[in-house]
């Protein structure tokens, strides 16, 4: 579990201000599962969606999503990331592939969270906000995620990673726009089960 209990450049639980909403959050729980959902639920209604509320500047480390209240779903889940950490539970990334729009291409990868919490092992959890047709709860052990996966393009990828993927951090640190980077959401390719049978 030692990497999903560390800090790094992105999951600055270490920056003092992180390190001090985290203990905020954990006082008066008498349960890691009481700390992971005031935390999650934090993250989830009180940093806003960057896209939802055409909110700059473009967030990416746990400490910037924290000082300026708002983060693309990628940041969103570093600072839960990060807060999680703070607190001695283990937290890890996830991610989707979904379509941007209704359905079809373009597609993109969305960014949640995997928890682990005794007696339950990993759970996932979604923070990237609730709105109208999107409902993501903290309910160990049924997952309420933001998104299903709904067609054969789109993903649930299995991997958990104890930091963000590189093209990731690299779109948010591109210095470019919450308006911009919606026009160039990272993806990734599939490798369709055929492919990897040849």
């Amino acid at each position: 579990m030692k990497p999903y209990l560390q800090s790094c450049a992105i999951i600055d639980f270490d920056h003092a201000d992180v390190a001090h909403k985290a203990a905020a959050l954990a006082a008066g729980c008498i349960s890691g599962e009481q700390v992971a959902e005031k935390c999650f639920v934090f993250v989830r209604d009180e940093i806003r969606h960057s896209r939802d509320f055409n909110l700059n500047p473009l967030t990416c480390k746990a400490s910037e999503v924290l000082q300026h209240k708002t983060g693309y779903c990628y940041a969103k889940s570093h600072l839960l990331a990060a807060l999680l950490r703070a607190n001695g539970i283990p937290a890890g990334l996830c991610y989707q592939r979904l379509s941007v729009g209704t359905g079809g291409p373009p597609y993109c990868l969305h960014g949640l969270n995997a928890i682990y919490l005794k007696g339950h092992g990993w759970y996932r959890v979604d923070a990237r906000g609730n709105k109208p047709g999107v409902e993501a709860v903290f309910c160990p052990p049924v997952e309420r995620l933001a998104f299903p996966i709904v067609e054969v393009a789109e993903a649930d990828l299995p991997e958990i990673w104890a930091e963000p993927l590189p093209l990731v951090v690299r779109a948010l640190e591109s210095g470019q726009t919450v308006e911009a980077l919606y026009d160039h959401l990272p993806d990734i390719e599939l490798v369709s089960l055929a492919a990897r049978k040849n």
